[in-house]
Order: structure tokens, then C-alpha cells, then sequence
């Protein structure tokens, strides 16, 4: 009777088991490949292929904001990772914490198959360093998104050229914009012509709140997340917006019927590059090698364009950042003041208050 009992018991149990795939079972000889990443860069077919090529396991956590990343890669009575998704400017912190080991880059055959620009890592700041042991690389890219503008081409029958499109005073009523201090304040530098974006001198403070101001003025709101922007858009009949998510947001707005054109204007986009790298506490550094090579494969890669409508590294893309100046982010001179001053300047404040201590 408690033998029929026990595979009573384990019969019921095991459809449980097999119906979380990644969850810890009992088998230690399996390799788990603990990754950190943004949602929607590790599909389920993705994860499923790469388990049956290396026979180890995946555990996916996933993220989405920056600062949950850092927590996570940071904490120490965590579970620790073997490789993680993070942008370049935010790499850097992990850099000067030491928190992340050089990539082999001979390990990663897939690299071969990237744009020209994705493959001179050297060539993109804050991947490379130069140590005693030579050119050393901390990170492959993965994807990006250019901040272009989208324009609906119902109202828009000239794409716009320049970022001084969103200062026109004929749009003024019909311009979305981003609600964030830090890209804002970044784009502002670059409408104004100042040569450091992201290093704003204490002086040019007071003139790159001033262009805020004034951005405030005309446009009609700002957004924060991607379906945000969409429903904006069509819902106040927009003519033009700050493309914080790019080509993520261009596959929305066409989803949601809307005919809009995507430009990279002639002063460049600022745009994020998410890469792939490894915590210098990775338990498996080989299997998180394959890992970053199977992810710059045929089948990730597709979906990265189709599901997600984000760029990949691997793919020309027609009418993307691909054919313009990309201008990638970096660390800020003060990510909290420009935070504290967009919130001023998006409450409605005057620039005296702005700029008040």
C-alpha cells in the first residue's frame, strides 16, 4: 500500500517538475548557466536550442531597469551570474568595481558574422581596455536602438532633417518627448552644438535648461515607456517625437496602423548598446562564452528584429541606425543633478527655480 502510494505520489509530481524547466532539480551533474538579461533578448526557442546543443541548463532572470541590473550583479548573498545584458555607459561602473572579467574573444566564432562597425570593439568606448596583458575586451554587442526621430508622414510630408525639428514652432503642440533628465539634457548639448553631450560644463548648464524650457513649451507631452508613447501618439494625433526607444517604437506605432517615417538626423543620434559580459564571479566562463555566441546565431537574432523590433549586430538594417552617426551613450558628468533639473523644468518651473539651489 505505501508503495503504490509513493508512485502515486510521484506520478502526480512529476508532471510538475517537467513543467518548470527552470527551476533547480536534483541532477548536480548538470551545468546551470545562470543569465542576467533584459526581456525579450532570451527567447524560449532561443534557451531551449542552446540547452540541447551544451546539455546544461538555463536560469533566465530578467530586468528592466538599471539600477535592478546593478542589485542583482552587485548583490552579494545572491545567486550570482554567468553572464549578463548591460548598455555601455553603464558597463563602465562594473569596470571601475571590477565586477566583470575580459571576454576570449577567439571563443566567440559568431563575431565574424557582425557589421564591420559591431566588430571593432575597439572602435566603440568603454569595451576595450589596455592593460599590462595587452588589448583586453569586456564586452560584445548584442543590440541597439538609435534615438532618431519618428515623424507621421500624414503631417510630416518632408522628413526632418535635424534635431531642431522638435524646437520648430510649427509643430508646437504636436512634439512628443522623452521624460528622462539624463538623454534629455544630452540631447539638448547636441542641438545646441556643444562638443561633449554627456560632459556638460558647469557653465553651459544654465543655456542647456534654457533649450529644455523651451522643448517644453512646445511639445505636448512626454512619455517614459514604449506602449506609452504609442498610445500618446495616436491619441493626440502627433506629428513628431524623440525616438527614446528608436525602431522598438517605429514596429509599434506601424502595428498600431500608423504611417511613420524614422530618420537619424545630420547631428547623429545618441543610442545604447546593449552588450554580453561576464562577472568576474562567473562559474562558467566556458558555457558563458557559448552562451554569447549562440546569441549572435541566425535564430536569436531573428527574433531580436521580428518579436522584439529591436536592431541586431548581425543584420543590415534598411532605415535604421545602421546608415546614420550613432552617438553611444556614456557615463554623464552628473546623472543626479540633470535628473533633479529635468524634474523642475517638466513640472513647469521658470528657469530661476530651475537653477535654484
Amino acid at each position: 500500500m505505501r508503495r503504490s502510494l509513493l508512485r502515486l505520489g510521484m506520478a502526480l509530481c512529476l508532471p510538475l517538475l517537467t513543467s518548470l524547466p527552470h527551476m533547480a532539480r536534483a541532477d548536480s551533474g548538470t551545468p546551470v548557466l545562470r543569465v542576467l538579461a533584459w526581456p525579450g533578448y532570451a527567447e524560449p526557442e532561443v534557451v531551449k536550442a542552446f540547452e540541447a546543443r551544451t546539455r546544461a541548463r538555463v536560469e533566465l532572470t530578467t530586468v528592466d531597469t538599471d539600477e535592478a541590473l546593478w542589485q542583482k550583479i552587485t548583490d552579494p548573498s545572491g545567486p550570482g551570474f554567468d553572464v549578463f545584458a548591460v548598455n555601455t555607459a553603464e558597463l563602465q561602473r562594473y569596470l571601475a568595481s571590477n565586477r566583470v572579467q575580459p571576454i576570449d574573444t577567439t571563443r566567440i566564432p559568431g563575431t565574424v558574422r557582425q557589421q564591420p562597425r559591431f566588430r571593432q570593439v575597439a572602435a566603440i568606448p568603454g569595451l576595450v581596455r589596455h592593460t599590462a596583458k595587452g588589448e583586453q575586451v569586456y564586452a560584445i554587442p548584442f543590440t541597439y536602438s538609435a534615438m532618431g526621430l519618428i515623424y507621421d508622414k500624414q503631417q510630416v510630408t518632408t522628413a526632418p532633417e535635424s534635431i531642431q525639428a522638435l524646437w520648430d514652432p510649427q509643430w508646437r503642440g504636436k512634439v512628443m518627448g522623452y521624460n528622462g533628465g539624463t538623454h534629455n539634457f544630452s540631447l539638448a548639448a547636441q542641438a545646441m552644438g556643444l562638443p561633449a553631450p554627456f560632459r556638460i560644463p558647469p557653465e553651459d548648464t544654465e543655456a542647456v535648461a534654457t533649450k529644455l524650457i523651451e522643448l517644453r513649451r512646445n511639445a505636448l507631452g512626454f512619455y517614459t515607456q514604449p506602449d506609452e508613447s504609442v498610445r500618446q501618439f495616436v491619441r493626440h494625433k502627433a506629428a513628431l517625437m524623440f525616438a527614446n526607444y528608436g525602431m522598438q517604437q517605429v514596429h509599434l506605432l506601424r502595428a498600431a496602423g500608423v504611417d511613420v517615417g524614422y530618420v537619424i538626423p545630420r547631428e547623429g543620434a545618441l543610442a545604447w548598446l546593449d552588450c554580453w559580459a561576464i562577472p568576474r564571479n562567473a562559474r562558467h566562463v566556458p558555457l558563458a562564452h557559448d552562451w554569447i555566441d549562440h546569441l549572435l546565431g541566425d535564430t536569436a537574432s531573428r527574433l531580436l528584429v521580428t518579436r522584439q523590433g529591436l536592431a541586431n549586430t548581425v543584420s543590415p538594417v534598411a532605415q535604421d541606425a545602421s546608415s546614420g552617426n550613432l552617438i553611444w551613450l556614456q557615463p554623464v558628468e552628473n546623472a543626479s543633478r540633470r535628473e533633479q533639473l529635468w524634474a523642475r523644468i517638466h513640472s513647469g518651473a521658470n528657469l530661476s527655480k530651475v537653477m535654484a539651489p
